[in-house]
């Protein structure tokens, strides 16, 4: 797989309006982490929900892809958070997308529609079609939109996979691509105590944190998510959003 090299955010003396925004017409940015030399990281939320997952929830074999008990984690704690939410997932629960945006704390950014895959191989998923790739990101911008809140122009591959082809789909869009350098694990934890210590075995000053809101698929996050924030205040590593994490 081929990746657009990767690049640090830095402080704009013109900030784009809507966090993320990028030129249109030219391979959007890849974003691995924020500033080294600012203790603070982002937390962020992936909210996946694919069409096999849609069918599992139609048929009653899972409970829920959506983690209220970690919403009110966060809520709680009044820790800010960006969430990036497919298209799918915002039209099957309308209601906890217009509670995460309706938060000043929480931002959203974009997960693709259905959580397809933009290459070849990428964790068994079902491949978006070359041809398709644009208009699904942008089909998602627009499901998005009317929700209102803190939305920005993030965008998020599934599986964090991508090749020189996604990225050229995404020019027309204006898009900052992010991936992460702290990669959880959660849907594939049988407890708690492995999504602890990937976090914080691998987070530093200006890490971007990926994490899960689906439950069913990320069992155990809501009962690692105090244990994360726990050790982020003893290495005084400050929470914020990631566009607040960018802007340096």
């Amino acid at each position: 797989m081929t990746r657009s090299p990767i690049v640090e955010a830095t402080p704009s003396a013109a900030p784009a309006v809507i966090p993320g925004a990028a030129e249109a017409g030219k391979d959007p940015a890849v974003v691995q982490h924020g500033p080294r030399d600012v203790k603070r990281v982002a937390l962020t939320f992936d909210a996946d929900m694919t069409d096999a997952m849609a069918a599992r929830l139609r048929r009653g074999e899972v409970k829920s892809y959506a983690n209220l008990r970690l919403l009110g984690i966060l809520e709680k704690r009044q820790i800010p958070a960006t969430f990036f939410v497919t298209g799918q997932w915002a039209e099957e629960y309308p209601e906890v997308t217009r509670r995460i945006v309706k938060n000043p704390l929480f931002e959203v950014a974009n997960h693709s529609y259905e959580h397809a895959a933009f290459t070849g191989d990428c964790y068994d998923l079902p491949r978006v079609a070359p041809a398709g790739m644009t208009e699904d990101v942008a089909k998602t911008f627009r499901v998005l939109e009317p929700f209102g809140g803190r939305q920005t122009r993030y965008f998020r591959f599934p599986g964090l996979c991508h090749d020189r082809a996604a990225l050229r789909a995404l020019a027309p869009l204006g898009v900052t691509v992010v991936d992460g350098d702290v990669v959880s694990g959660d849907p594939f934890a049988r407890g708690p105590e492995p999504v602890v210590d990937a976090v914080l075995s691998q987070v530093k000053p200006g890490s971007i944190v990926i994490m899960h809101v689906t439950e069913a698929n990320a069992l155990y996050t809501d009962d690692a998510l105090p244990a994360v924030l726990a050790g982020l205040r003893r290495r005084g590593l400050e929470p914020v959003t990631l566009s607040e994490l960018l802007a340096g």
